[in-house]
């Protein structure tokens, strides 16, 4: 069984991730004991599945993760978002949630350890995952990363909206 571990985000206003990989499903905690979600994704050839979080409050994800691609939707049909990423080179590279209101994907893969970042300079996030060993797929980890980055960006819009103020 292998770990998936890191923060994607800043040290005040991020989340981590901590998982494990058994070879076909990826499960674990993103946030922490209180302020967070359960992980549960499993790889069924190229195909994946999975929820984030609980029956309210959670989304689904569902789509596809190959050596090449990971094009997968996390959320529903109406309140969801596509991601699109090449992978290459130890390269990640795509959009999150659509052409524009969406975010960059710019992440790679350095021995080990997934780094990068979503989102813009401003409004963006950084991503350092340790991936605990080289069975770990890196359109998985990369996947893992835009889940803990969506459970993110829902808790902070959902904190702005009942206090009145706006992400952007």
């Amino acid at each position: 069984m292998s770990e998936v571990n890191g923060r994607i985000g800043g040290l005040r206003l991020g989340y981590d991730l901590h998982a494990r990989w058994n070879g076909r499903e990826l499960s674990g905690r993103i946030g922490g004991t209180f302020q967070g979600k359960d992980i549960h994704l499993t790889l069924d050839g190229e195909r994946v599945s999975g929820r984030i979080g609980g029956h309210i409050g959670g989304f689904d994800a569902d789509g596809r993760v190959s050596a090449d691609a990971v094009q997968v939707r996390l959320g529903g049909r109406i309140d969801g978002d596509d991601v699109h990423a090449d992978l290459s080179g130890g390269q990640a590279q795509g959009r999150y949630s659509g052409r524009i209101s969406g975010k960059d994907i710019a992440l790679h893969l350095d021995g080990q350890r997934v780094r990068g970042r979503i989102g813009g300079h401003i409004e963006g996030k950084d991503v350092d995952l340790e991936l605990g060993s080289p069975d770990v797929p890196f359109g998985l980890a990369v996947l893992a990363a835009l889940c803990a980055y969506k459970a993110l960006e829902d808790e902070q819009n959902a904190a702005n909206a009942s206090s009145g103020t706006s992400s952007s």
